[in-house]
């Protein structure tokens, strides 16, 4: 089948610095970089990385072409990526040496995807494909209705997390990622737990201590893969892009669970976004040694 992305596209900008400062604190950074990235880009590039078909819907300025050619050159088809009359989408991201980081965003072109791009994309999809959102972008409600009706199985990651967001699309997902912080805030919202939402599959990651799905089995806990990590930027789109692959290409869900962890592992021990996301012979080779 196929993976239909409407997700962001940033341009990551990456800076080393000895601590996360405190608000009014004035610090030199120890390094700088720059990446693609976006939870869009991130999944899309992690989705092909782990051998799915995907499908990235999607905008940029005019100074994104760049970020265009890049996806085009993981595997990504681009062709429902819009260029538009404004500025790509920005990250600002600080990295400690314990590899916790801290982002700022400007959403730039994120928030400014035409409907008629996501419609032009949806007229290909079949019955069956994966439907991808998340609250980098516009259209969210619109393009998981669109899913519904669709019969396309539809997948929500819950960040940046916003309550009203989240709520708007609820009825229309067969499978919903969400951190711990961000299932304390839904279940605030809602008074529901993760097993006691009315969506199929249930996953809440819990970053060094694994992840915990809740599906119509119940709830399996899964230990996280023990590594030394130096940046955890992407690495929970990274997780949720090998997820969907392996949903897409069959896999049972416990699987599909297990191989995105070794891909995350392999991420948190990188520095960078989208550019450095592990590919599957990769992951298969570093689960062949664990």
């Amino acid at each position: 089948m196929a993976i239909w992305n409407l997700g962001s596209i940033n341009a990551d900008v990456v800076y080393a610095v000895p601590h996360i400062p405190a608000p009014g604190e004035t610090i030199s950074t120890t390094g700088r970089q720059m990446f693609l990235g976006g939870k869009g880009a991130n999944m899309s590039v992690a989705a092909a990385r782990a051998a799915a078909r995907v499908h990235h819907i999607g905008a940029v300025g005019n100074d994104g072409l760049w970020a265009v050619e890049r996806l085009l050159e993981y595997g990504v088809d681009t062709r429902n990526i819009a260029v538009l009359d404004t500025e790509t989408a920005q990250a600002v991201i600080m990295v400690d040496p314990a590899g916790e980081n801290a982002i700022l965003l400007h959403p730039g072109a994120n928030a400014e995807i035409p409907q008629t791009t996501l419609q032009n994309a949806m007229a290909e999809a079949q019955t069956g494909d994966w439907l991808v959102i998340q609250n980098e972008t516009n259209l969210q409600r619109t393009a998981a209705s669109l899913g519904r009706k669709m019969a396309l199985r539809v997948a929500y990651a819950a960040a940046p997390f916003d309550a009203d967001r989240v709520l708007a699309v609820l009825p229309y997902l067969d499978f919903l990622i969400l951190n711990a912080v961000e299932a304390d805030q839904l279940r605030q919202a809602t008074g529901k737990t993760p097993a006691d939402l009315d969506v199929a599959d249930v996953i809440v990651t819990l970053g060094a201590n694994g992840a915990d799905w809740y599906g119509t089995a119940g709830h399996q806990h899964f230990p996280a893969i023990k590594v030394d990590p130096v940046d955890t930027t992407g690495a929970g789109d990274t997780f949720t892009g090998y997820v969907l692959a392996g949903l897409d290409r069959g896999m049972p869900m416990a699987q599909a669970i297990g191989q995105a962890m070794r891909a995350a592992a392999l991420m948190v021990m990188r520095h960078g976004t989208a550019d450095v996301i592990p590919d599957l012979s990769e992951v298969q080779a570093f689960q062949s040694r664990g």
